[in-house]
């Protein structure tokens, strides 16, 4: 249930009669951060930039009085590379918030880094619990997913349909880790039991070895804790060994339609996923969907939708408070309600958790599928305070410390 706030309306009021433009306009400058050439390109990429730019169009951002400037950088998934690139963003050329972040390990640094230097990370690609938890920060505010909200949806659903045995492919960082200990959890709890685990360097190109090791454990499911693609060779090379045509199940943690699109539905058909976005969901997801494909060429991400949300919404607080500065602005955006076009309605928790409903995909069989997109059919819904964990006392930055 979506909890009553204290804050009032969330609708913008104009700032006076006078037409915006003879006013003050403020300058707001955000920085897309993301993998723009390796293994979570497809999956964030330019496509982020994309949706950062529909987010100000729709907003009307002139209108309202705001100047926006978007401004973009690879991290090449390396931490010291994003920490040097935000840095500069926030020292040198005036950015306010950071937008999207992939990869785990950048994403936990630039937070830090946003807190100390008064920003707002608006964190969409990054799946770690540790961005609202053990590493949290008031300014962070984390949209589109993380790793519990899978761990909830597919592996729960996949240990009930009587996948109880797991063994772990992960991906040797802190996302992998996290979606591997999440998941495990969820596995235990629902009676299962988890056999080994492997992990694998970040990114990596040969599994072989890993996948003998799944082949001869006995799982009955190899749980891929990786992404992008890492994901998408994992099972390539897994079909190649004729593992899952020997008894053994694959379940692709964290999967993306871009993934799916790579490998093909007569490869990836039967694989479940949890997912908080799909393109075909409804009339509104179809429509903003089909705009970011003529400029895309492909159709959006859950990242890519989580890219527009948080920058409408981080927006939205701008122009109501009037300022850029990072903690009044994450106040304002944890204040307020939203009731989005591609999430529908949710909230944002003092921890910087976004609450919305998770969905739980099955890909379509080849004679299922209409379409070069048309890949998923809908299993079950998720809802938000089923599918992320419950906030910690030390990450409530709105509570009164006394």
């Amino acid at each position: 249930m979506i909890r009553k706030l204290a804050m009032g309306a969330t609708a913008l009021t104009m700032l006076s009669a006078v037409p915006v433009m003879a006013q003050d306009m403020i300058d707001v400058k955000l920085g897309v951060l993301n993998d723009r050439s390796g293994v979570y390109a497809d999956l964030s990429g330019e496509g982020s930039v994309i949706a950062a730019r529909m987010a100000v169009e729709d907003f009307k951002a002139a209108e309202n009085g705001l100047k926006v400037e978007i401004i973009s950088a690879d991290h090449q998934n390396k931490p010291d590379i994003g920490s040097n690139i935000a840095r500069q963003w926030y020292e040198v050329d005036g950015v306010n918030a950071i937008v999207d972040v992939p990869t785990s390990s950048v994403a936990l640094a630039v937070a830090e880094l946003t807190a100390n230097m008064g920003g707002v990370l608006l964190d969409s690609g990054a799946g770690s619990t540790e961005l609202t938890r053990g590493q949290c920060q008031p300014t962070t505010i984390h949209w589109t997913y993380d790793t519990a909200a899978l761990a909830n949806g597919t592996g729960s659903a996949i240990t009930k349909d009587g996948g109880e045995k797991w063994f772990f492919l992960t991906a040797d960082y802190a996302f992998g880790h996290s979606l591997e200990e999440n998941t495990a959890a969820v596995v235990k709890d629902s009676g299962g039991e988890v056999v080994g685990t492997v992990r694998h360097p970040f990114p990596a190109t040969d599994f072989s070895s890993f996948l003998l090791q799944a082949q001869g454990s006995g799982a009955d499911v190899i749980g891929l804790a990786n992404a992008g693609g890492d994901t998408v060779n994992a099972i390539k090379q897994a079909s190649e060994f004729g593992i899952t045509q020997a008894g053994q199940s694959l379940a692709a943690l964290l999967f993306f339609i871009t993934d799916v699109h790579a490998l093909g539905v007569e490869t990836a058909q039967g694989l479940q996923l949890t997912s908080a976005f799909y393109w075909d969901h409804d009339d509104k997801t179809r429509e903003w969907s089909a705009r970011f494909e003529e400029m895309h060429g492909a159709k959006p991400t859950m990242v890519h939708a989580g890219v527009y949300s948080s920058v409408s919404h981080y927006l939205r607080a701008v122009a109501e408070t009037g300022t850029t500065e990072g903690p009044t602005v994450a106040a304002a955006m944890k204040a307020t309600e939203f009731d989005d076009p591609l999430f529908g309605k949710g909230y944002v928790r003092a921890d910087g958790r976004v609450i919305h409903d998770m969905y739980l995909y099955e890909v379509k069989s080849p004679d299922q599928s209409e379409g070069e997109w048309d890949v998923y059919n809908m299993k079950a819904t998720v809802s938000g305070d089923d599918a992320f964990l419950p906030m910690i006392d030390e990450c409530n930055f709105t509570a009164d410390k006394g």
